[in-house]
């Protein structure tokens, strides 16, 4: 996950870089830069009408240039990088813009009364009536107001008579929904048109004056000065100095979507004779945008992407003011593009990377949205209020810096070309594709070089044996499937799955068992070691001596035993045992096994076995005996087996001893011994 994270943060400093060699290219092919004042008289009408329509200036009847030229110079400054997006908005307004046609009484609530924070421009189509609008008029209105974020519908009452005979629309007319209260998820109101001309610009002007009631408007500077040093509820504000008769249309929807985060207020100084009260409070020029927080004013408009618009200006204040849904949505991006790493990262077949990114993008966003769960609990414990004025306070501090306002001019710029970004986030995929797989090259040819029908057959192999034997399959435990044998068994298994009745035990602690290997030494019989034992108090040192060397010759030829030997004519059964264990620390009796017949005794080497593990000579899962130079593998409750048996039945699901079903991952604390015995030994 981090060097998903440490590659996602290198893609974000590619697309800085890139975004300033573009910066570069243009200023070396025209001389000009995005942040360069353009004056208003050296446009044509035509794309001066064009910033007043991203503007939301509305103007009636057939204006000259002049007066168009005088309605931008009052609403702001224009900069290069603004006329861009303009022209290039009107060229995309072309294209059909989607309306919603409402079906009924409930469809209408949903969407236009119960929706507190937005706009709604709703054309009523009374029973056998006309439209009020024509179908060519309409598409300019919905084209004209969408830019703003206004959101345009058709009712037809011919689909609910009844409700609009309830609400009196008897008559084709026009409706706009507006938040009526400047609190979050307040009342809505519904205005009606009365005006007589249907004309588009009339419809544009009598919206936005409905629009800018909302707004504080100030005339006086009295109450300029009160209002600026009063301290409310609101933290933030926007202040808009302009000699204009009513705020533009994107201050004013900026206004409802800011609703109880941001205080927009409109200063009216076309009638101010003095204006010194304005130098105080930070206001250089007229008109002018400030941003009044408790850290200070903040002059929006000098830096870099900050047009008089409505996409950079929300931008702006969405940093500056962040909501909890913005920054889910953020968040939401991040963890989306982290996980589509995986999509080069992974190495193999193709459809191999589509199932790893699949499950990743599923285990992302699953954690992201319950770690965001806390997140939000925390937010509404009161003794946290602190902790979140101080985070908006930083936030605010790093937002209007000059990096912060690159940053957002770039996100301005990738949003309006996806392509771009997209093309980048492949481009950089692909390197990392390419050096990874070089780095995978040599470890690991057989993955890498793999195609889609291999890696799908040893999918489907997993499967099927994840259905057999679920816990193994997870261990990635080499284990031959039933499916070859009985086709049934696949079905059964699915149709009755108990993998959910049984507690899923992690088989970590296979690998902690003791294990060791079963040797067989050369022993003396009974009866020679006890004349050996009465010979030895009476002969002499040379003769003990001869009998040693003797007895060590013997031992060399009997460790000298192959298994083959052991297992093969010569010693039909071949068991090392031995037949009574009265000195062993559990005085167990190995019964009913056999020995050697042989010219000498073999038993086992104990020596080599745990303290702890009970003595025995044959593999209880298999039902045979220890073979020289196997290897043996003990439980915690001192039982002993052949490792592959015994590994084979706990991987199995088989958690438990075969013999006393002592839980295989549980220690069992030894019992003390009897003093008797104790002193025996």
């Amino acid at each position: 996950m981090w060097v998903k994270l440490f590659l996602l943060l290198l893609y974000f400093l590619i697309l800085f870089v890139l975004a300033r060699f573009f910066e570069a290219v243009v200023w070396c092919e025209t001389g000009i830069f995005a942040t360069r004042l353009v004056d208003p008289v050296t446009l044509s009408f035509k794309k001066l009408k064009t910033i007043l329509e991203c503007r939301g200036l509305g103007y009636s009847g057939l204006p000259e240039k002049k007066d168009v030229r005088e309605l931008v110079e009052k609403s702001g400054d224009l900069m290069e990088g603004e006329l861009y997006s303009a022209l290039k908005n009107e060229e995309e307004a072309s294209e059909t813009v989607s309306s919603t046609t409402f079906s009924g009484e409930m469809h209408f609530y949903e969407l236009v009364e119960d929706t507190k924070d937005g706009i709604w421009l709703v054309q009523v189509i009374a029973k056998d009536r006309h439209p009020l609008v024509s179908k060519v008029n309409w598409n300019k209105m919905v084209r004209k107001v969408s830019q703003f974020g206004i959101r345009t519908g058709t009712f037809n009452c011919s689909n609910d008579s009844r409700y609009c005979r309830k609400r009196g629309w008897l008559k084709s007319t026009l409706i706009m929904s507006v938040p009526q209260t400047n609190t979050s998820k307040g009342k809505v109101m519904l205005k009606e048109y009365n005006g007589n001309r249907i004309e588009t610009e009339h419809i544009f002007k009598w919206m936005t004056a409905h629009i800018a009631s909302r707004i504080k408007t100030i005339h006086y500077t009295n109450r300029l000065m009160d209002e600026w040093n009063k301290s409310d509820q609101y933290q933030v504000k926007m202040y808009l100095f302009a000699k204009l008769d009513q705020p533009p249309a994107f201050f004013s929807a900026l206004s409802v979507k800011f609703t109880g985060r941001i205080e927009f207020i409109f200063v009216d100084v076309q009638n101010w004779k003095s204006q010194d009260y304005l130098k105080e409070i930070g206001v250089q020029q007229i008109p002018s945008y400030l941003l009044k927080t408790p850290e200070g004013s903040y002059r929006y408009g000098n830096s870099t992407g900050e047009f008089i618009s409505l996409n950079a200006m929300d931008a702006f204040l969405r940093s500056i003011q962040p909501e909890v849904n913005d920054l889910f949505v953020l968040s939401l991006v991040m963890v989306n593009l982290m996980a589509w790493m995986d999509l080069f990262i992974t190495q193999g077949a193709t459809i191999k990377r589509f199932v790893v990114l699949i499950s990743t993008l599923g285990t992302y966003n699953s954690l992201l949205i319950i770690s965001w769960l806390p997140i939000l609990g925390f937010l509404q414990l009161p003794y946290l209020d602190s902790f979140y004025e101080y985070s908006l306070k930083f936030l605010r501090y790093a937002d209007t810096t000059t990096i912060a306002s690159w940053v957002r001019a770039d996100w301005s710029f990738y949003s309006s070309h996806p392509a771009l970004f997209l093309s980048t986030y492949l481009g950089h995929g692909l390197l990392i594709d390419y050096f990874e797989k070089k780095r995978r090259r040599n470890n690991n040819d057989d993955e890498i070089n793999a195609n889609n029908l291999e890696w799908l057959s040893s999918l489907w192999d997993w499967y099927t044996s994840y259905l057999f034997h679920p816990i193994v399959s997870f261990q990635n435990f080499p284990i031959e499937s039933d499916w070859d044998d009985d086709p049934n068994l696949l079905l059964e298994r699915l149709a009755f799955p108990d993998l959910w009745l049984h507690p899923l035990i992690p088989t970590d602690y296979i690998k902690n068992l003791p294990t060791w290997h079963f040797k067989c030494v050369y022993a003396q019989s009974e009866e020679e070691a006890a004349e050996n034992w009465q010979e030895s108090d009476c002969e002499s040192e040379d003769e003990t001596k001869t009998k040693t060397e003797l007895s060590d010759d013997e031992m060399r030829a009997a460790q000298s035993l192959s298994k083959e030997e052991c297992l093969g004519r010569s010693l039909p059964d071949c068991t090392c045992v031995t037949k009574n264990f009265e000195g062993s620390p559990n005085g167990r009796k190995c019964k009913g096994q056999g020995t050697c017949n042989t010219k000498e005794n073999i038993e086992p080497d104990w020596s080599l076995w745990p303290g702890d593990m009970l003595k025995c000579t044959e593999c209880v899962v298999c039902l045979e005996n220890f073979g020289s130079g196997c290897i043996l593998m003990g439980l915690p409750c001192g039982h002993v087996f052949h490792q592959q048996c015994i590994v084979v039945w706990l991987a199995g699901g088989q958690h438990c001893c075969p013999v006393c079903r002592w839980p295989s991952y549980k220690k069992k604390h030894c019992r003390p011994l009897p003093q008797q015995q104790q002193q025996q030994q």
